[in-house]
């Protein structure tokens, strides 16, 4: 059941309408920055009740290919024409993920990307955010139904890796924003986590926003503090926790290994046995029986901390992490209820945004509306790959 807008608008805050809003995460970090949220869209149930849950004054809606732009206003308690600072949202990534298929705009949860850019070119926010996985650097564009810019595109060009930002970029700027975009270390920014996400940015009819701002570094350098570990956010913990179990059979390795050890560190005969015919295959192995390390941040939390390529286990216990380790390490408060069972609970967690690089992408859009934009830092480098931004980054063949 869809839900209007029920509270007060605060008089000088700025207003931000959440789109793909799942558990909220991207929405904890801009509320930190200053900003109050009057619409959250998602379709998934069960993070329909953890909004609800948490947020209960706050508009919802569910699928966004339903609403127009006048529906979307009058569920956040506006109206059109009026003053919006942020449209802010996490589109599916799996159409763009680089563990799936890419598919694209041309898979349903590509698609729903087109309707969100529809709504920014007619609610016509003063910025907007996009946040997405490092894919959607080098997804090819592939479109289930033309409109009169992607008609312009040619067959040749449709192939090169990039061409869906490229579009999405070029979309944007013809509605008048200046974009800007890198690929960031979530780390970075405090987040116990070595999560990498790509930040679009865009300032309708104003000057291009700079990169985001770090606070944190892996060794300390430029000024700002070391990176957070996973021993910061979880030794004070207390009291029962939620989790799933590992298989039996692939249990009985965990054993063997020590706190940031993995597969690589069993014996020769241990790890043919534990990763069956993965062990001849080339590639990364990574995250097969992967124990994390107490002194460093966390691996990227998943949708599910038990499957055999990304495992999840607690440094010195012999079990997945759980629902409460996982909440820490993407920095949702602790009486922040996820709701739905411990699966829907998981997926919830693992598909949010950190909360820390939710309020540094706040921050930055804040430092525009005062105008008062800090430059970012010379010569840091935001994530492990190169030519991953807007000033860099570009399409094979143009």
């Amino acid at each position: 059941m869809d839900r209007k807008f029920n509270s007060i608008i605060k008089v000088g805050v700025p207003k931000i309408l959440s789109f793909f809003s799942g558990a909220m995460g991207l929405d904890i970090g801009l509320h930190r920055a200053g900003f109050q949220t009057l619409l959250a869209c998602e379709i998934d149930k069960p993070s329909r009740e953890t909004i609800l849950f948490n947020k209960p004054d706050i508009g919802l809606i569910g699928d966004i290919r339903s609403y127009s732009a006048q529906q979307v206003l009058h569920y956040a308690g506006l109206n059109m024409g009026d003053t919006v600072e942020l449209m802010a949202g996490g589109p599916p990534c799996q159409a763009f993920s680089t563990a799936g298929k890419r598919k694209g705009f041309d898979d349903e949860r590509g698609n729903v990307f087109l309707k969100y850019l529809s709504l920014i070119e007619e609610i016509r926010p003063m910025y907007i955010i996009i946040e997405n996985v490092r894919g959607i650097l080098s997804t090819k564009f592939s479109i289930l139904e033309e409109d009169s810019m992607s008609k312009n595109l040619s067959p040749l060009f449709r192939q090169q890796p990039g061409s869906a930002l490229f579009y999405i970029k070029k979309r944007l700027e013809l509605a008048g924003y200046k974009i800007s975009f890198n690929l960031y270390n979530s780390a970075n920014f405090g987040t116990p986590q070595i999560r990498e996400r790509v930040i679009i940015s865009g300032a309708l009819n104003g000057d291009r926003l700079p990169f985001l701002c770090p606070s944190h570094h892996k060794d300390g350098d430029f000024g700002l503090k070391n990176w957070t570990t996973f021993k910061d956010v979880v030794s004070n913990m207390d009291g029962s926790c939620d989790y799933i179990n590992f298989p039996e059979k692939r249990l009985k390795f965990y054993k063997f290994l020590k706190p940031g050890q993995n597969w690589r560190h069993l014996s020769n005969e241990q790890q043919k046995e534990a990763l069956g015919n993965v062990y001849y295959l080339s590639g990364g192995k990574t995250g097969f029986f992967r124990r994390l390390a107490w002194d460093k941040p966390a691996p990227t939390i998943v949708t599910h901390p038990a499957m055999p390529a990304t495992d999840l286990c607690h440094p010195t216990e012999d079990r997945p992490l759980s629902i409460q380790e996982c909440k820490r390490v993407q920095e949702f408060p602790d009486d922040w209820v996820i709701k739905g069972s411990i699966l829907d609970q998981y997926r919830q967690i693992g598909n949010a945004v950190p909360i820390s690089l939710g309020k540094a992408a706040g921050k930055l859009i804040m430092s525009g509306l005062t105008g008062k934009v800090t430059q970012p830092l010379k010569g840091f480098s935001y994530s492990r790959y190169k030519n991953t931004s807007d000033e860099s980054w570009q399409v094979n063949g143009i």
